[in-house]
């Protein structure tokens, strides 16, 4: 996923049976027509990355405490112009969580999700049109946060908060590795 034309490809060919899921998919493909899709100057919105994170022992999932949303998400954030979406939620992990050792488990699509962010300061309201990316740690013990969040955690899959779709990745990651 290091274009424009691998991350189209990827969404042309990306499978889900989640109902709400499969409606994104022809938003990011009308997204990517945008010249500025990777920037945050698009005002109406734009890409941006995360890592959903799996403990070593695949029950747990690593949760920050976002800052300014005040809310529980998973380490993701703007593309900035970096059409490589894997690195963005590479670089957003180790930013925000501090996490050193993990592996990507696959580098295709996770999960997709589009979602609001409200206006504050100079910046109108927006959609984060996200591309989530599945990691494994490889020690969990590794986590130190940053100035962006409030705290890190690991929180138990059997106890995600109730947003849906972090509740979509938590029943993905279980069927992923109950195989």
């Amino acid at each position: 996923m290091t274009s424009r034309d691998e991350l189209q490809h990827a969404l042309e060919h990306y499978f889900t049976s989640d109902i709400v899921e499969k409606t994104f998919i022809p938003l990011f493909l009308d997204l990517l027509k945008e010249n500025e899709a990777y920037h945050r100057s698009l005002s109406f919105g734009h890409l941006t990355a995360s890592a959903w994170v799996i403990s070593q022992n695949r029950d747990k999932v690593l949760l920050i405490h976002h800052k300014k949303l005040d809310r529980w998400l998973q380490p993701g954030g703007h593309a900035d112009g970096d059409e490589n979406l894997v690195a963005v939620a590479e670089k957003e992990l180790l930013e925000e969580t501090g996490l050193q050792s993990f592996e990507l488990f696959s580098p295709k699509i996770f999960d997709l999700d589009i979602h609001t962010i409200p206006a504050r300061k100079n910046e109108p309201e927006h959609d984060h049109y996200d591309v989530r990316f599945l990691f494994r740690s490889v020690n969990d013990n590794d986590i130190r946060p940053n100035h962006e969040v409030k705290e890190v955690k690991w929180v138990p899959l059997t106890q995600i908060p109730r947003e849906y779709s972090l509740q979509r990745m938590a029943l993905k990651s279980r069927k992923v590795f109950s195989k």
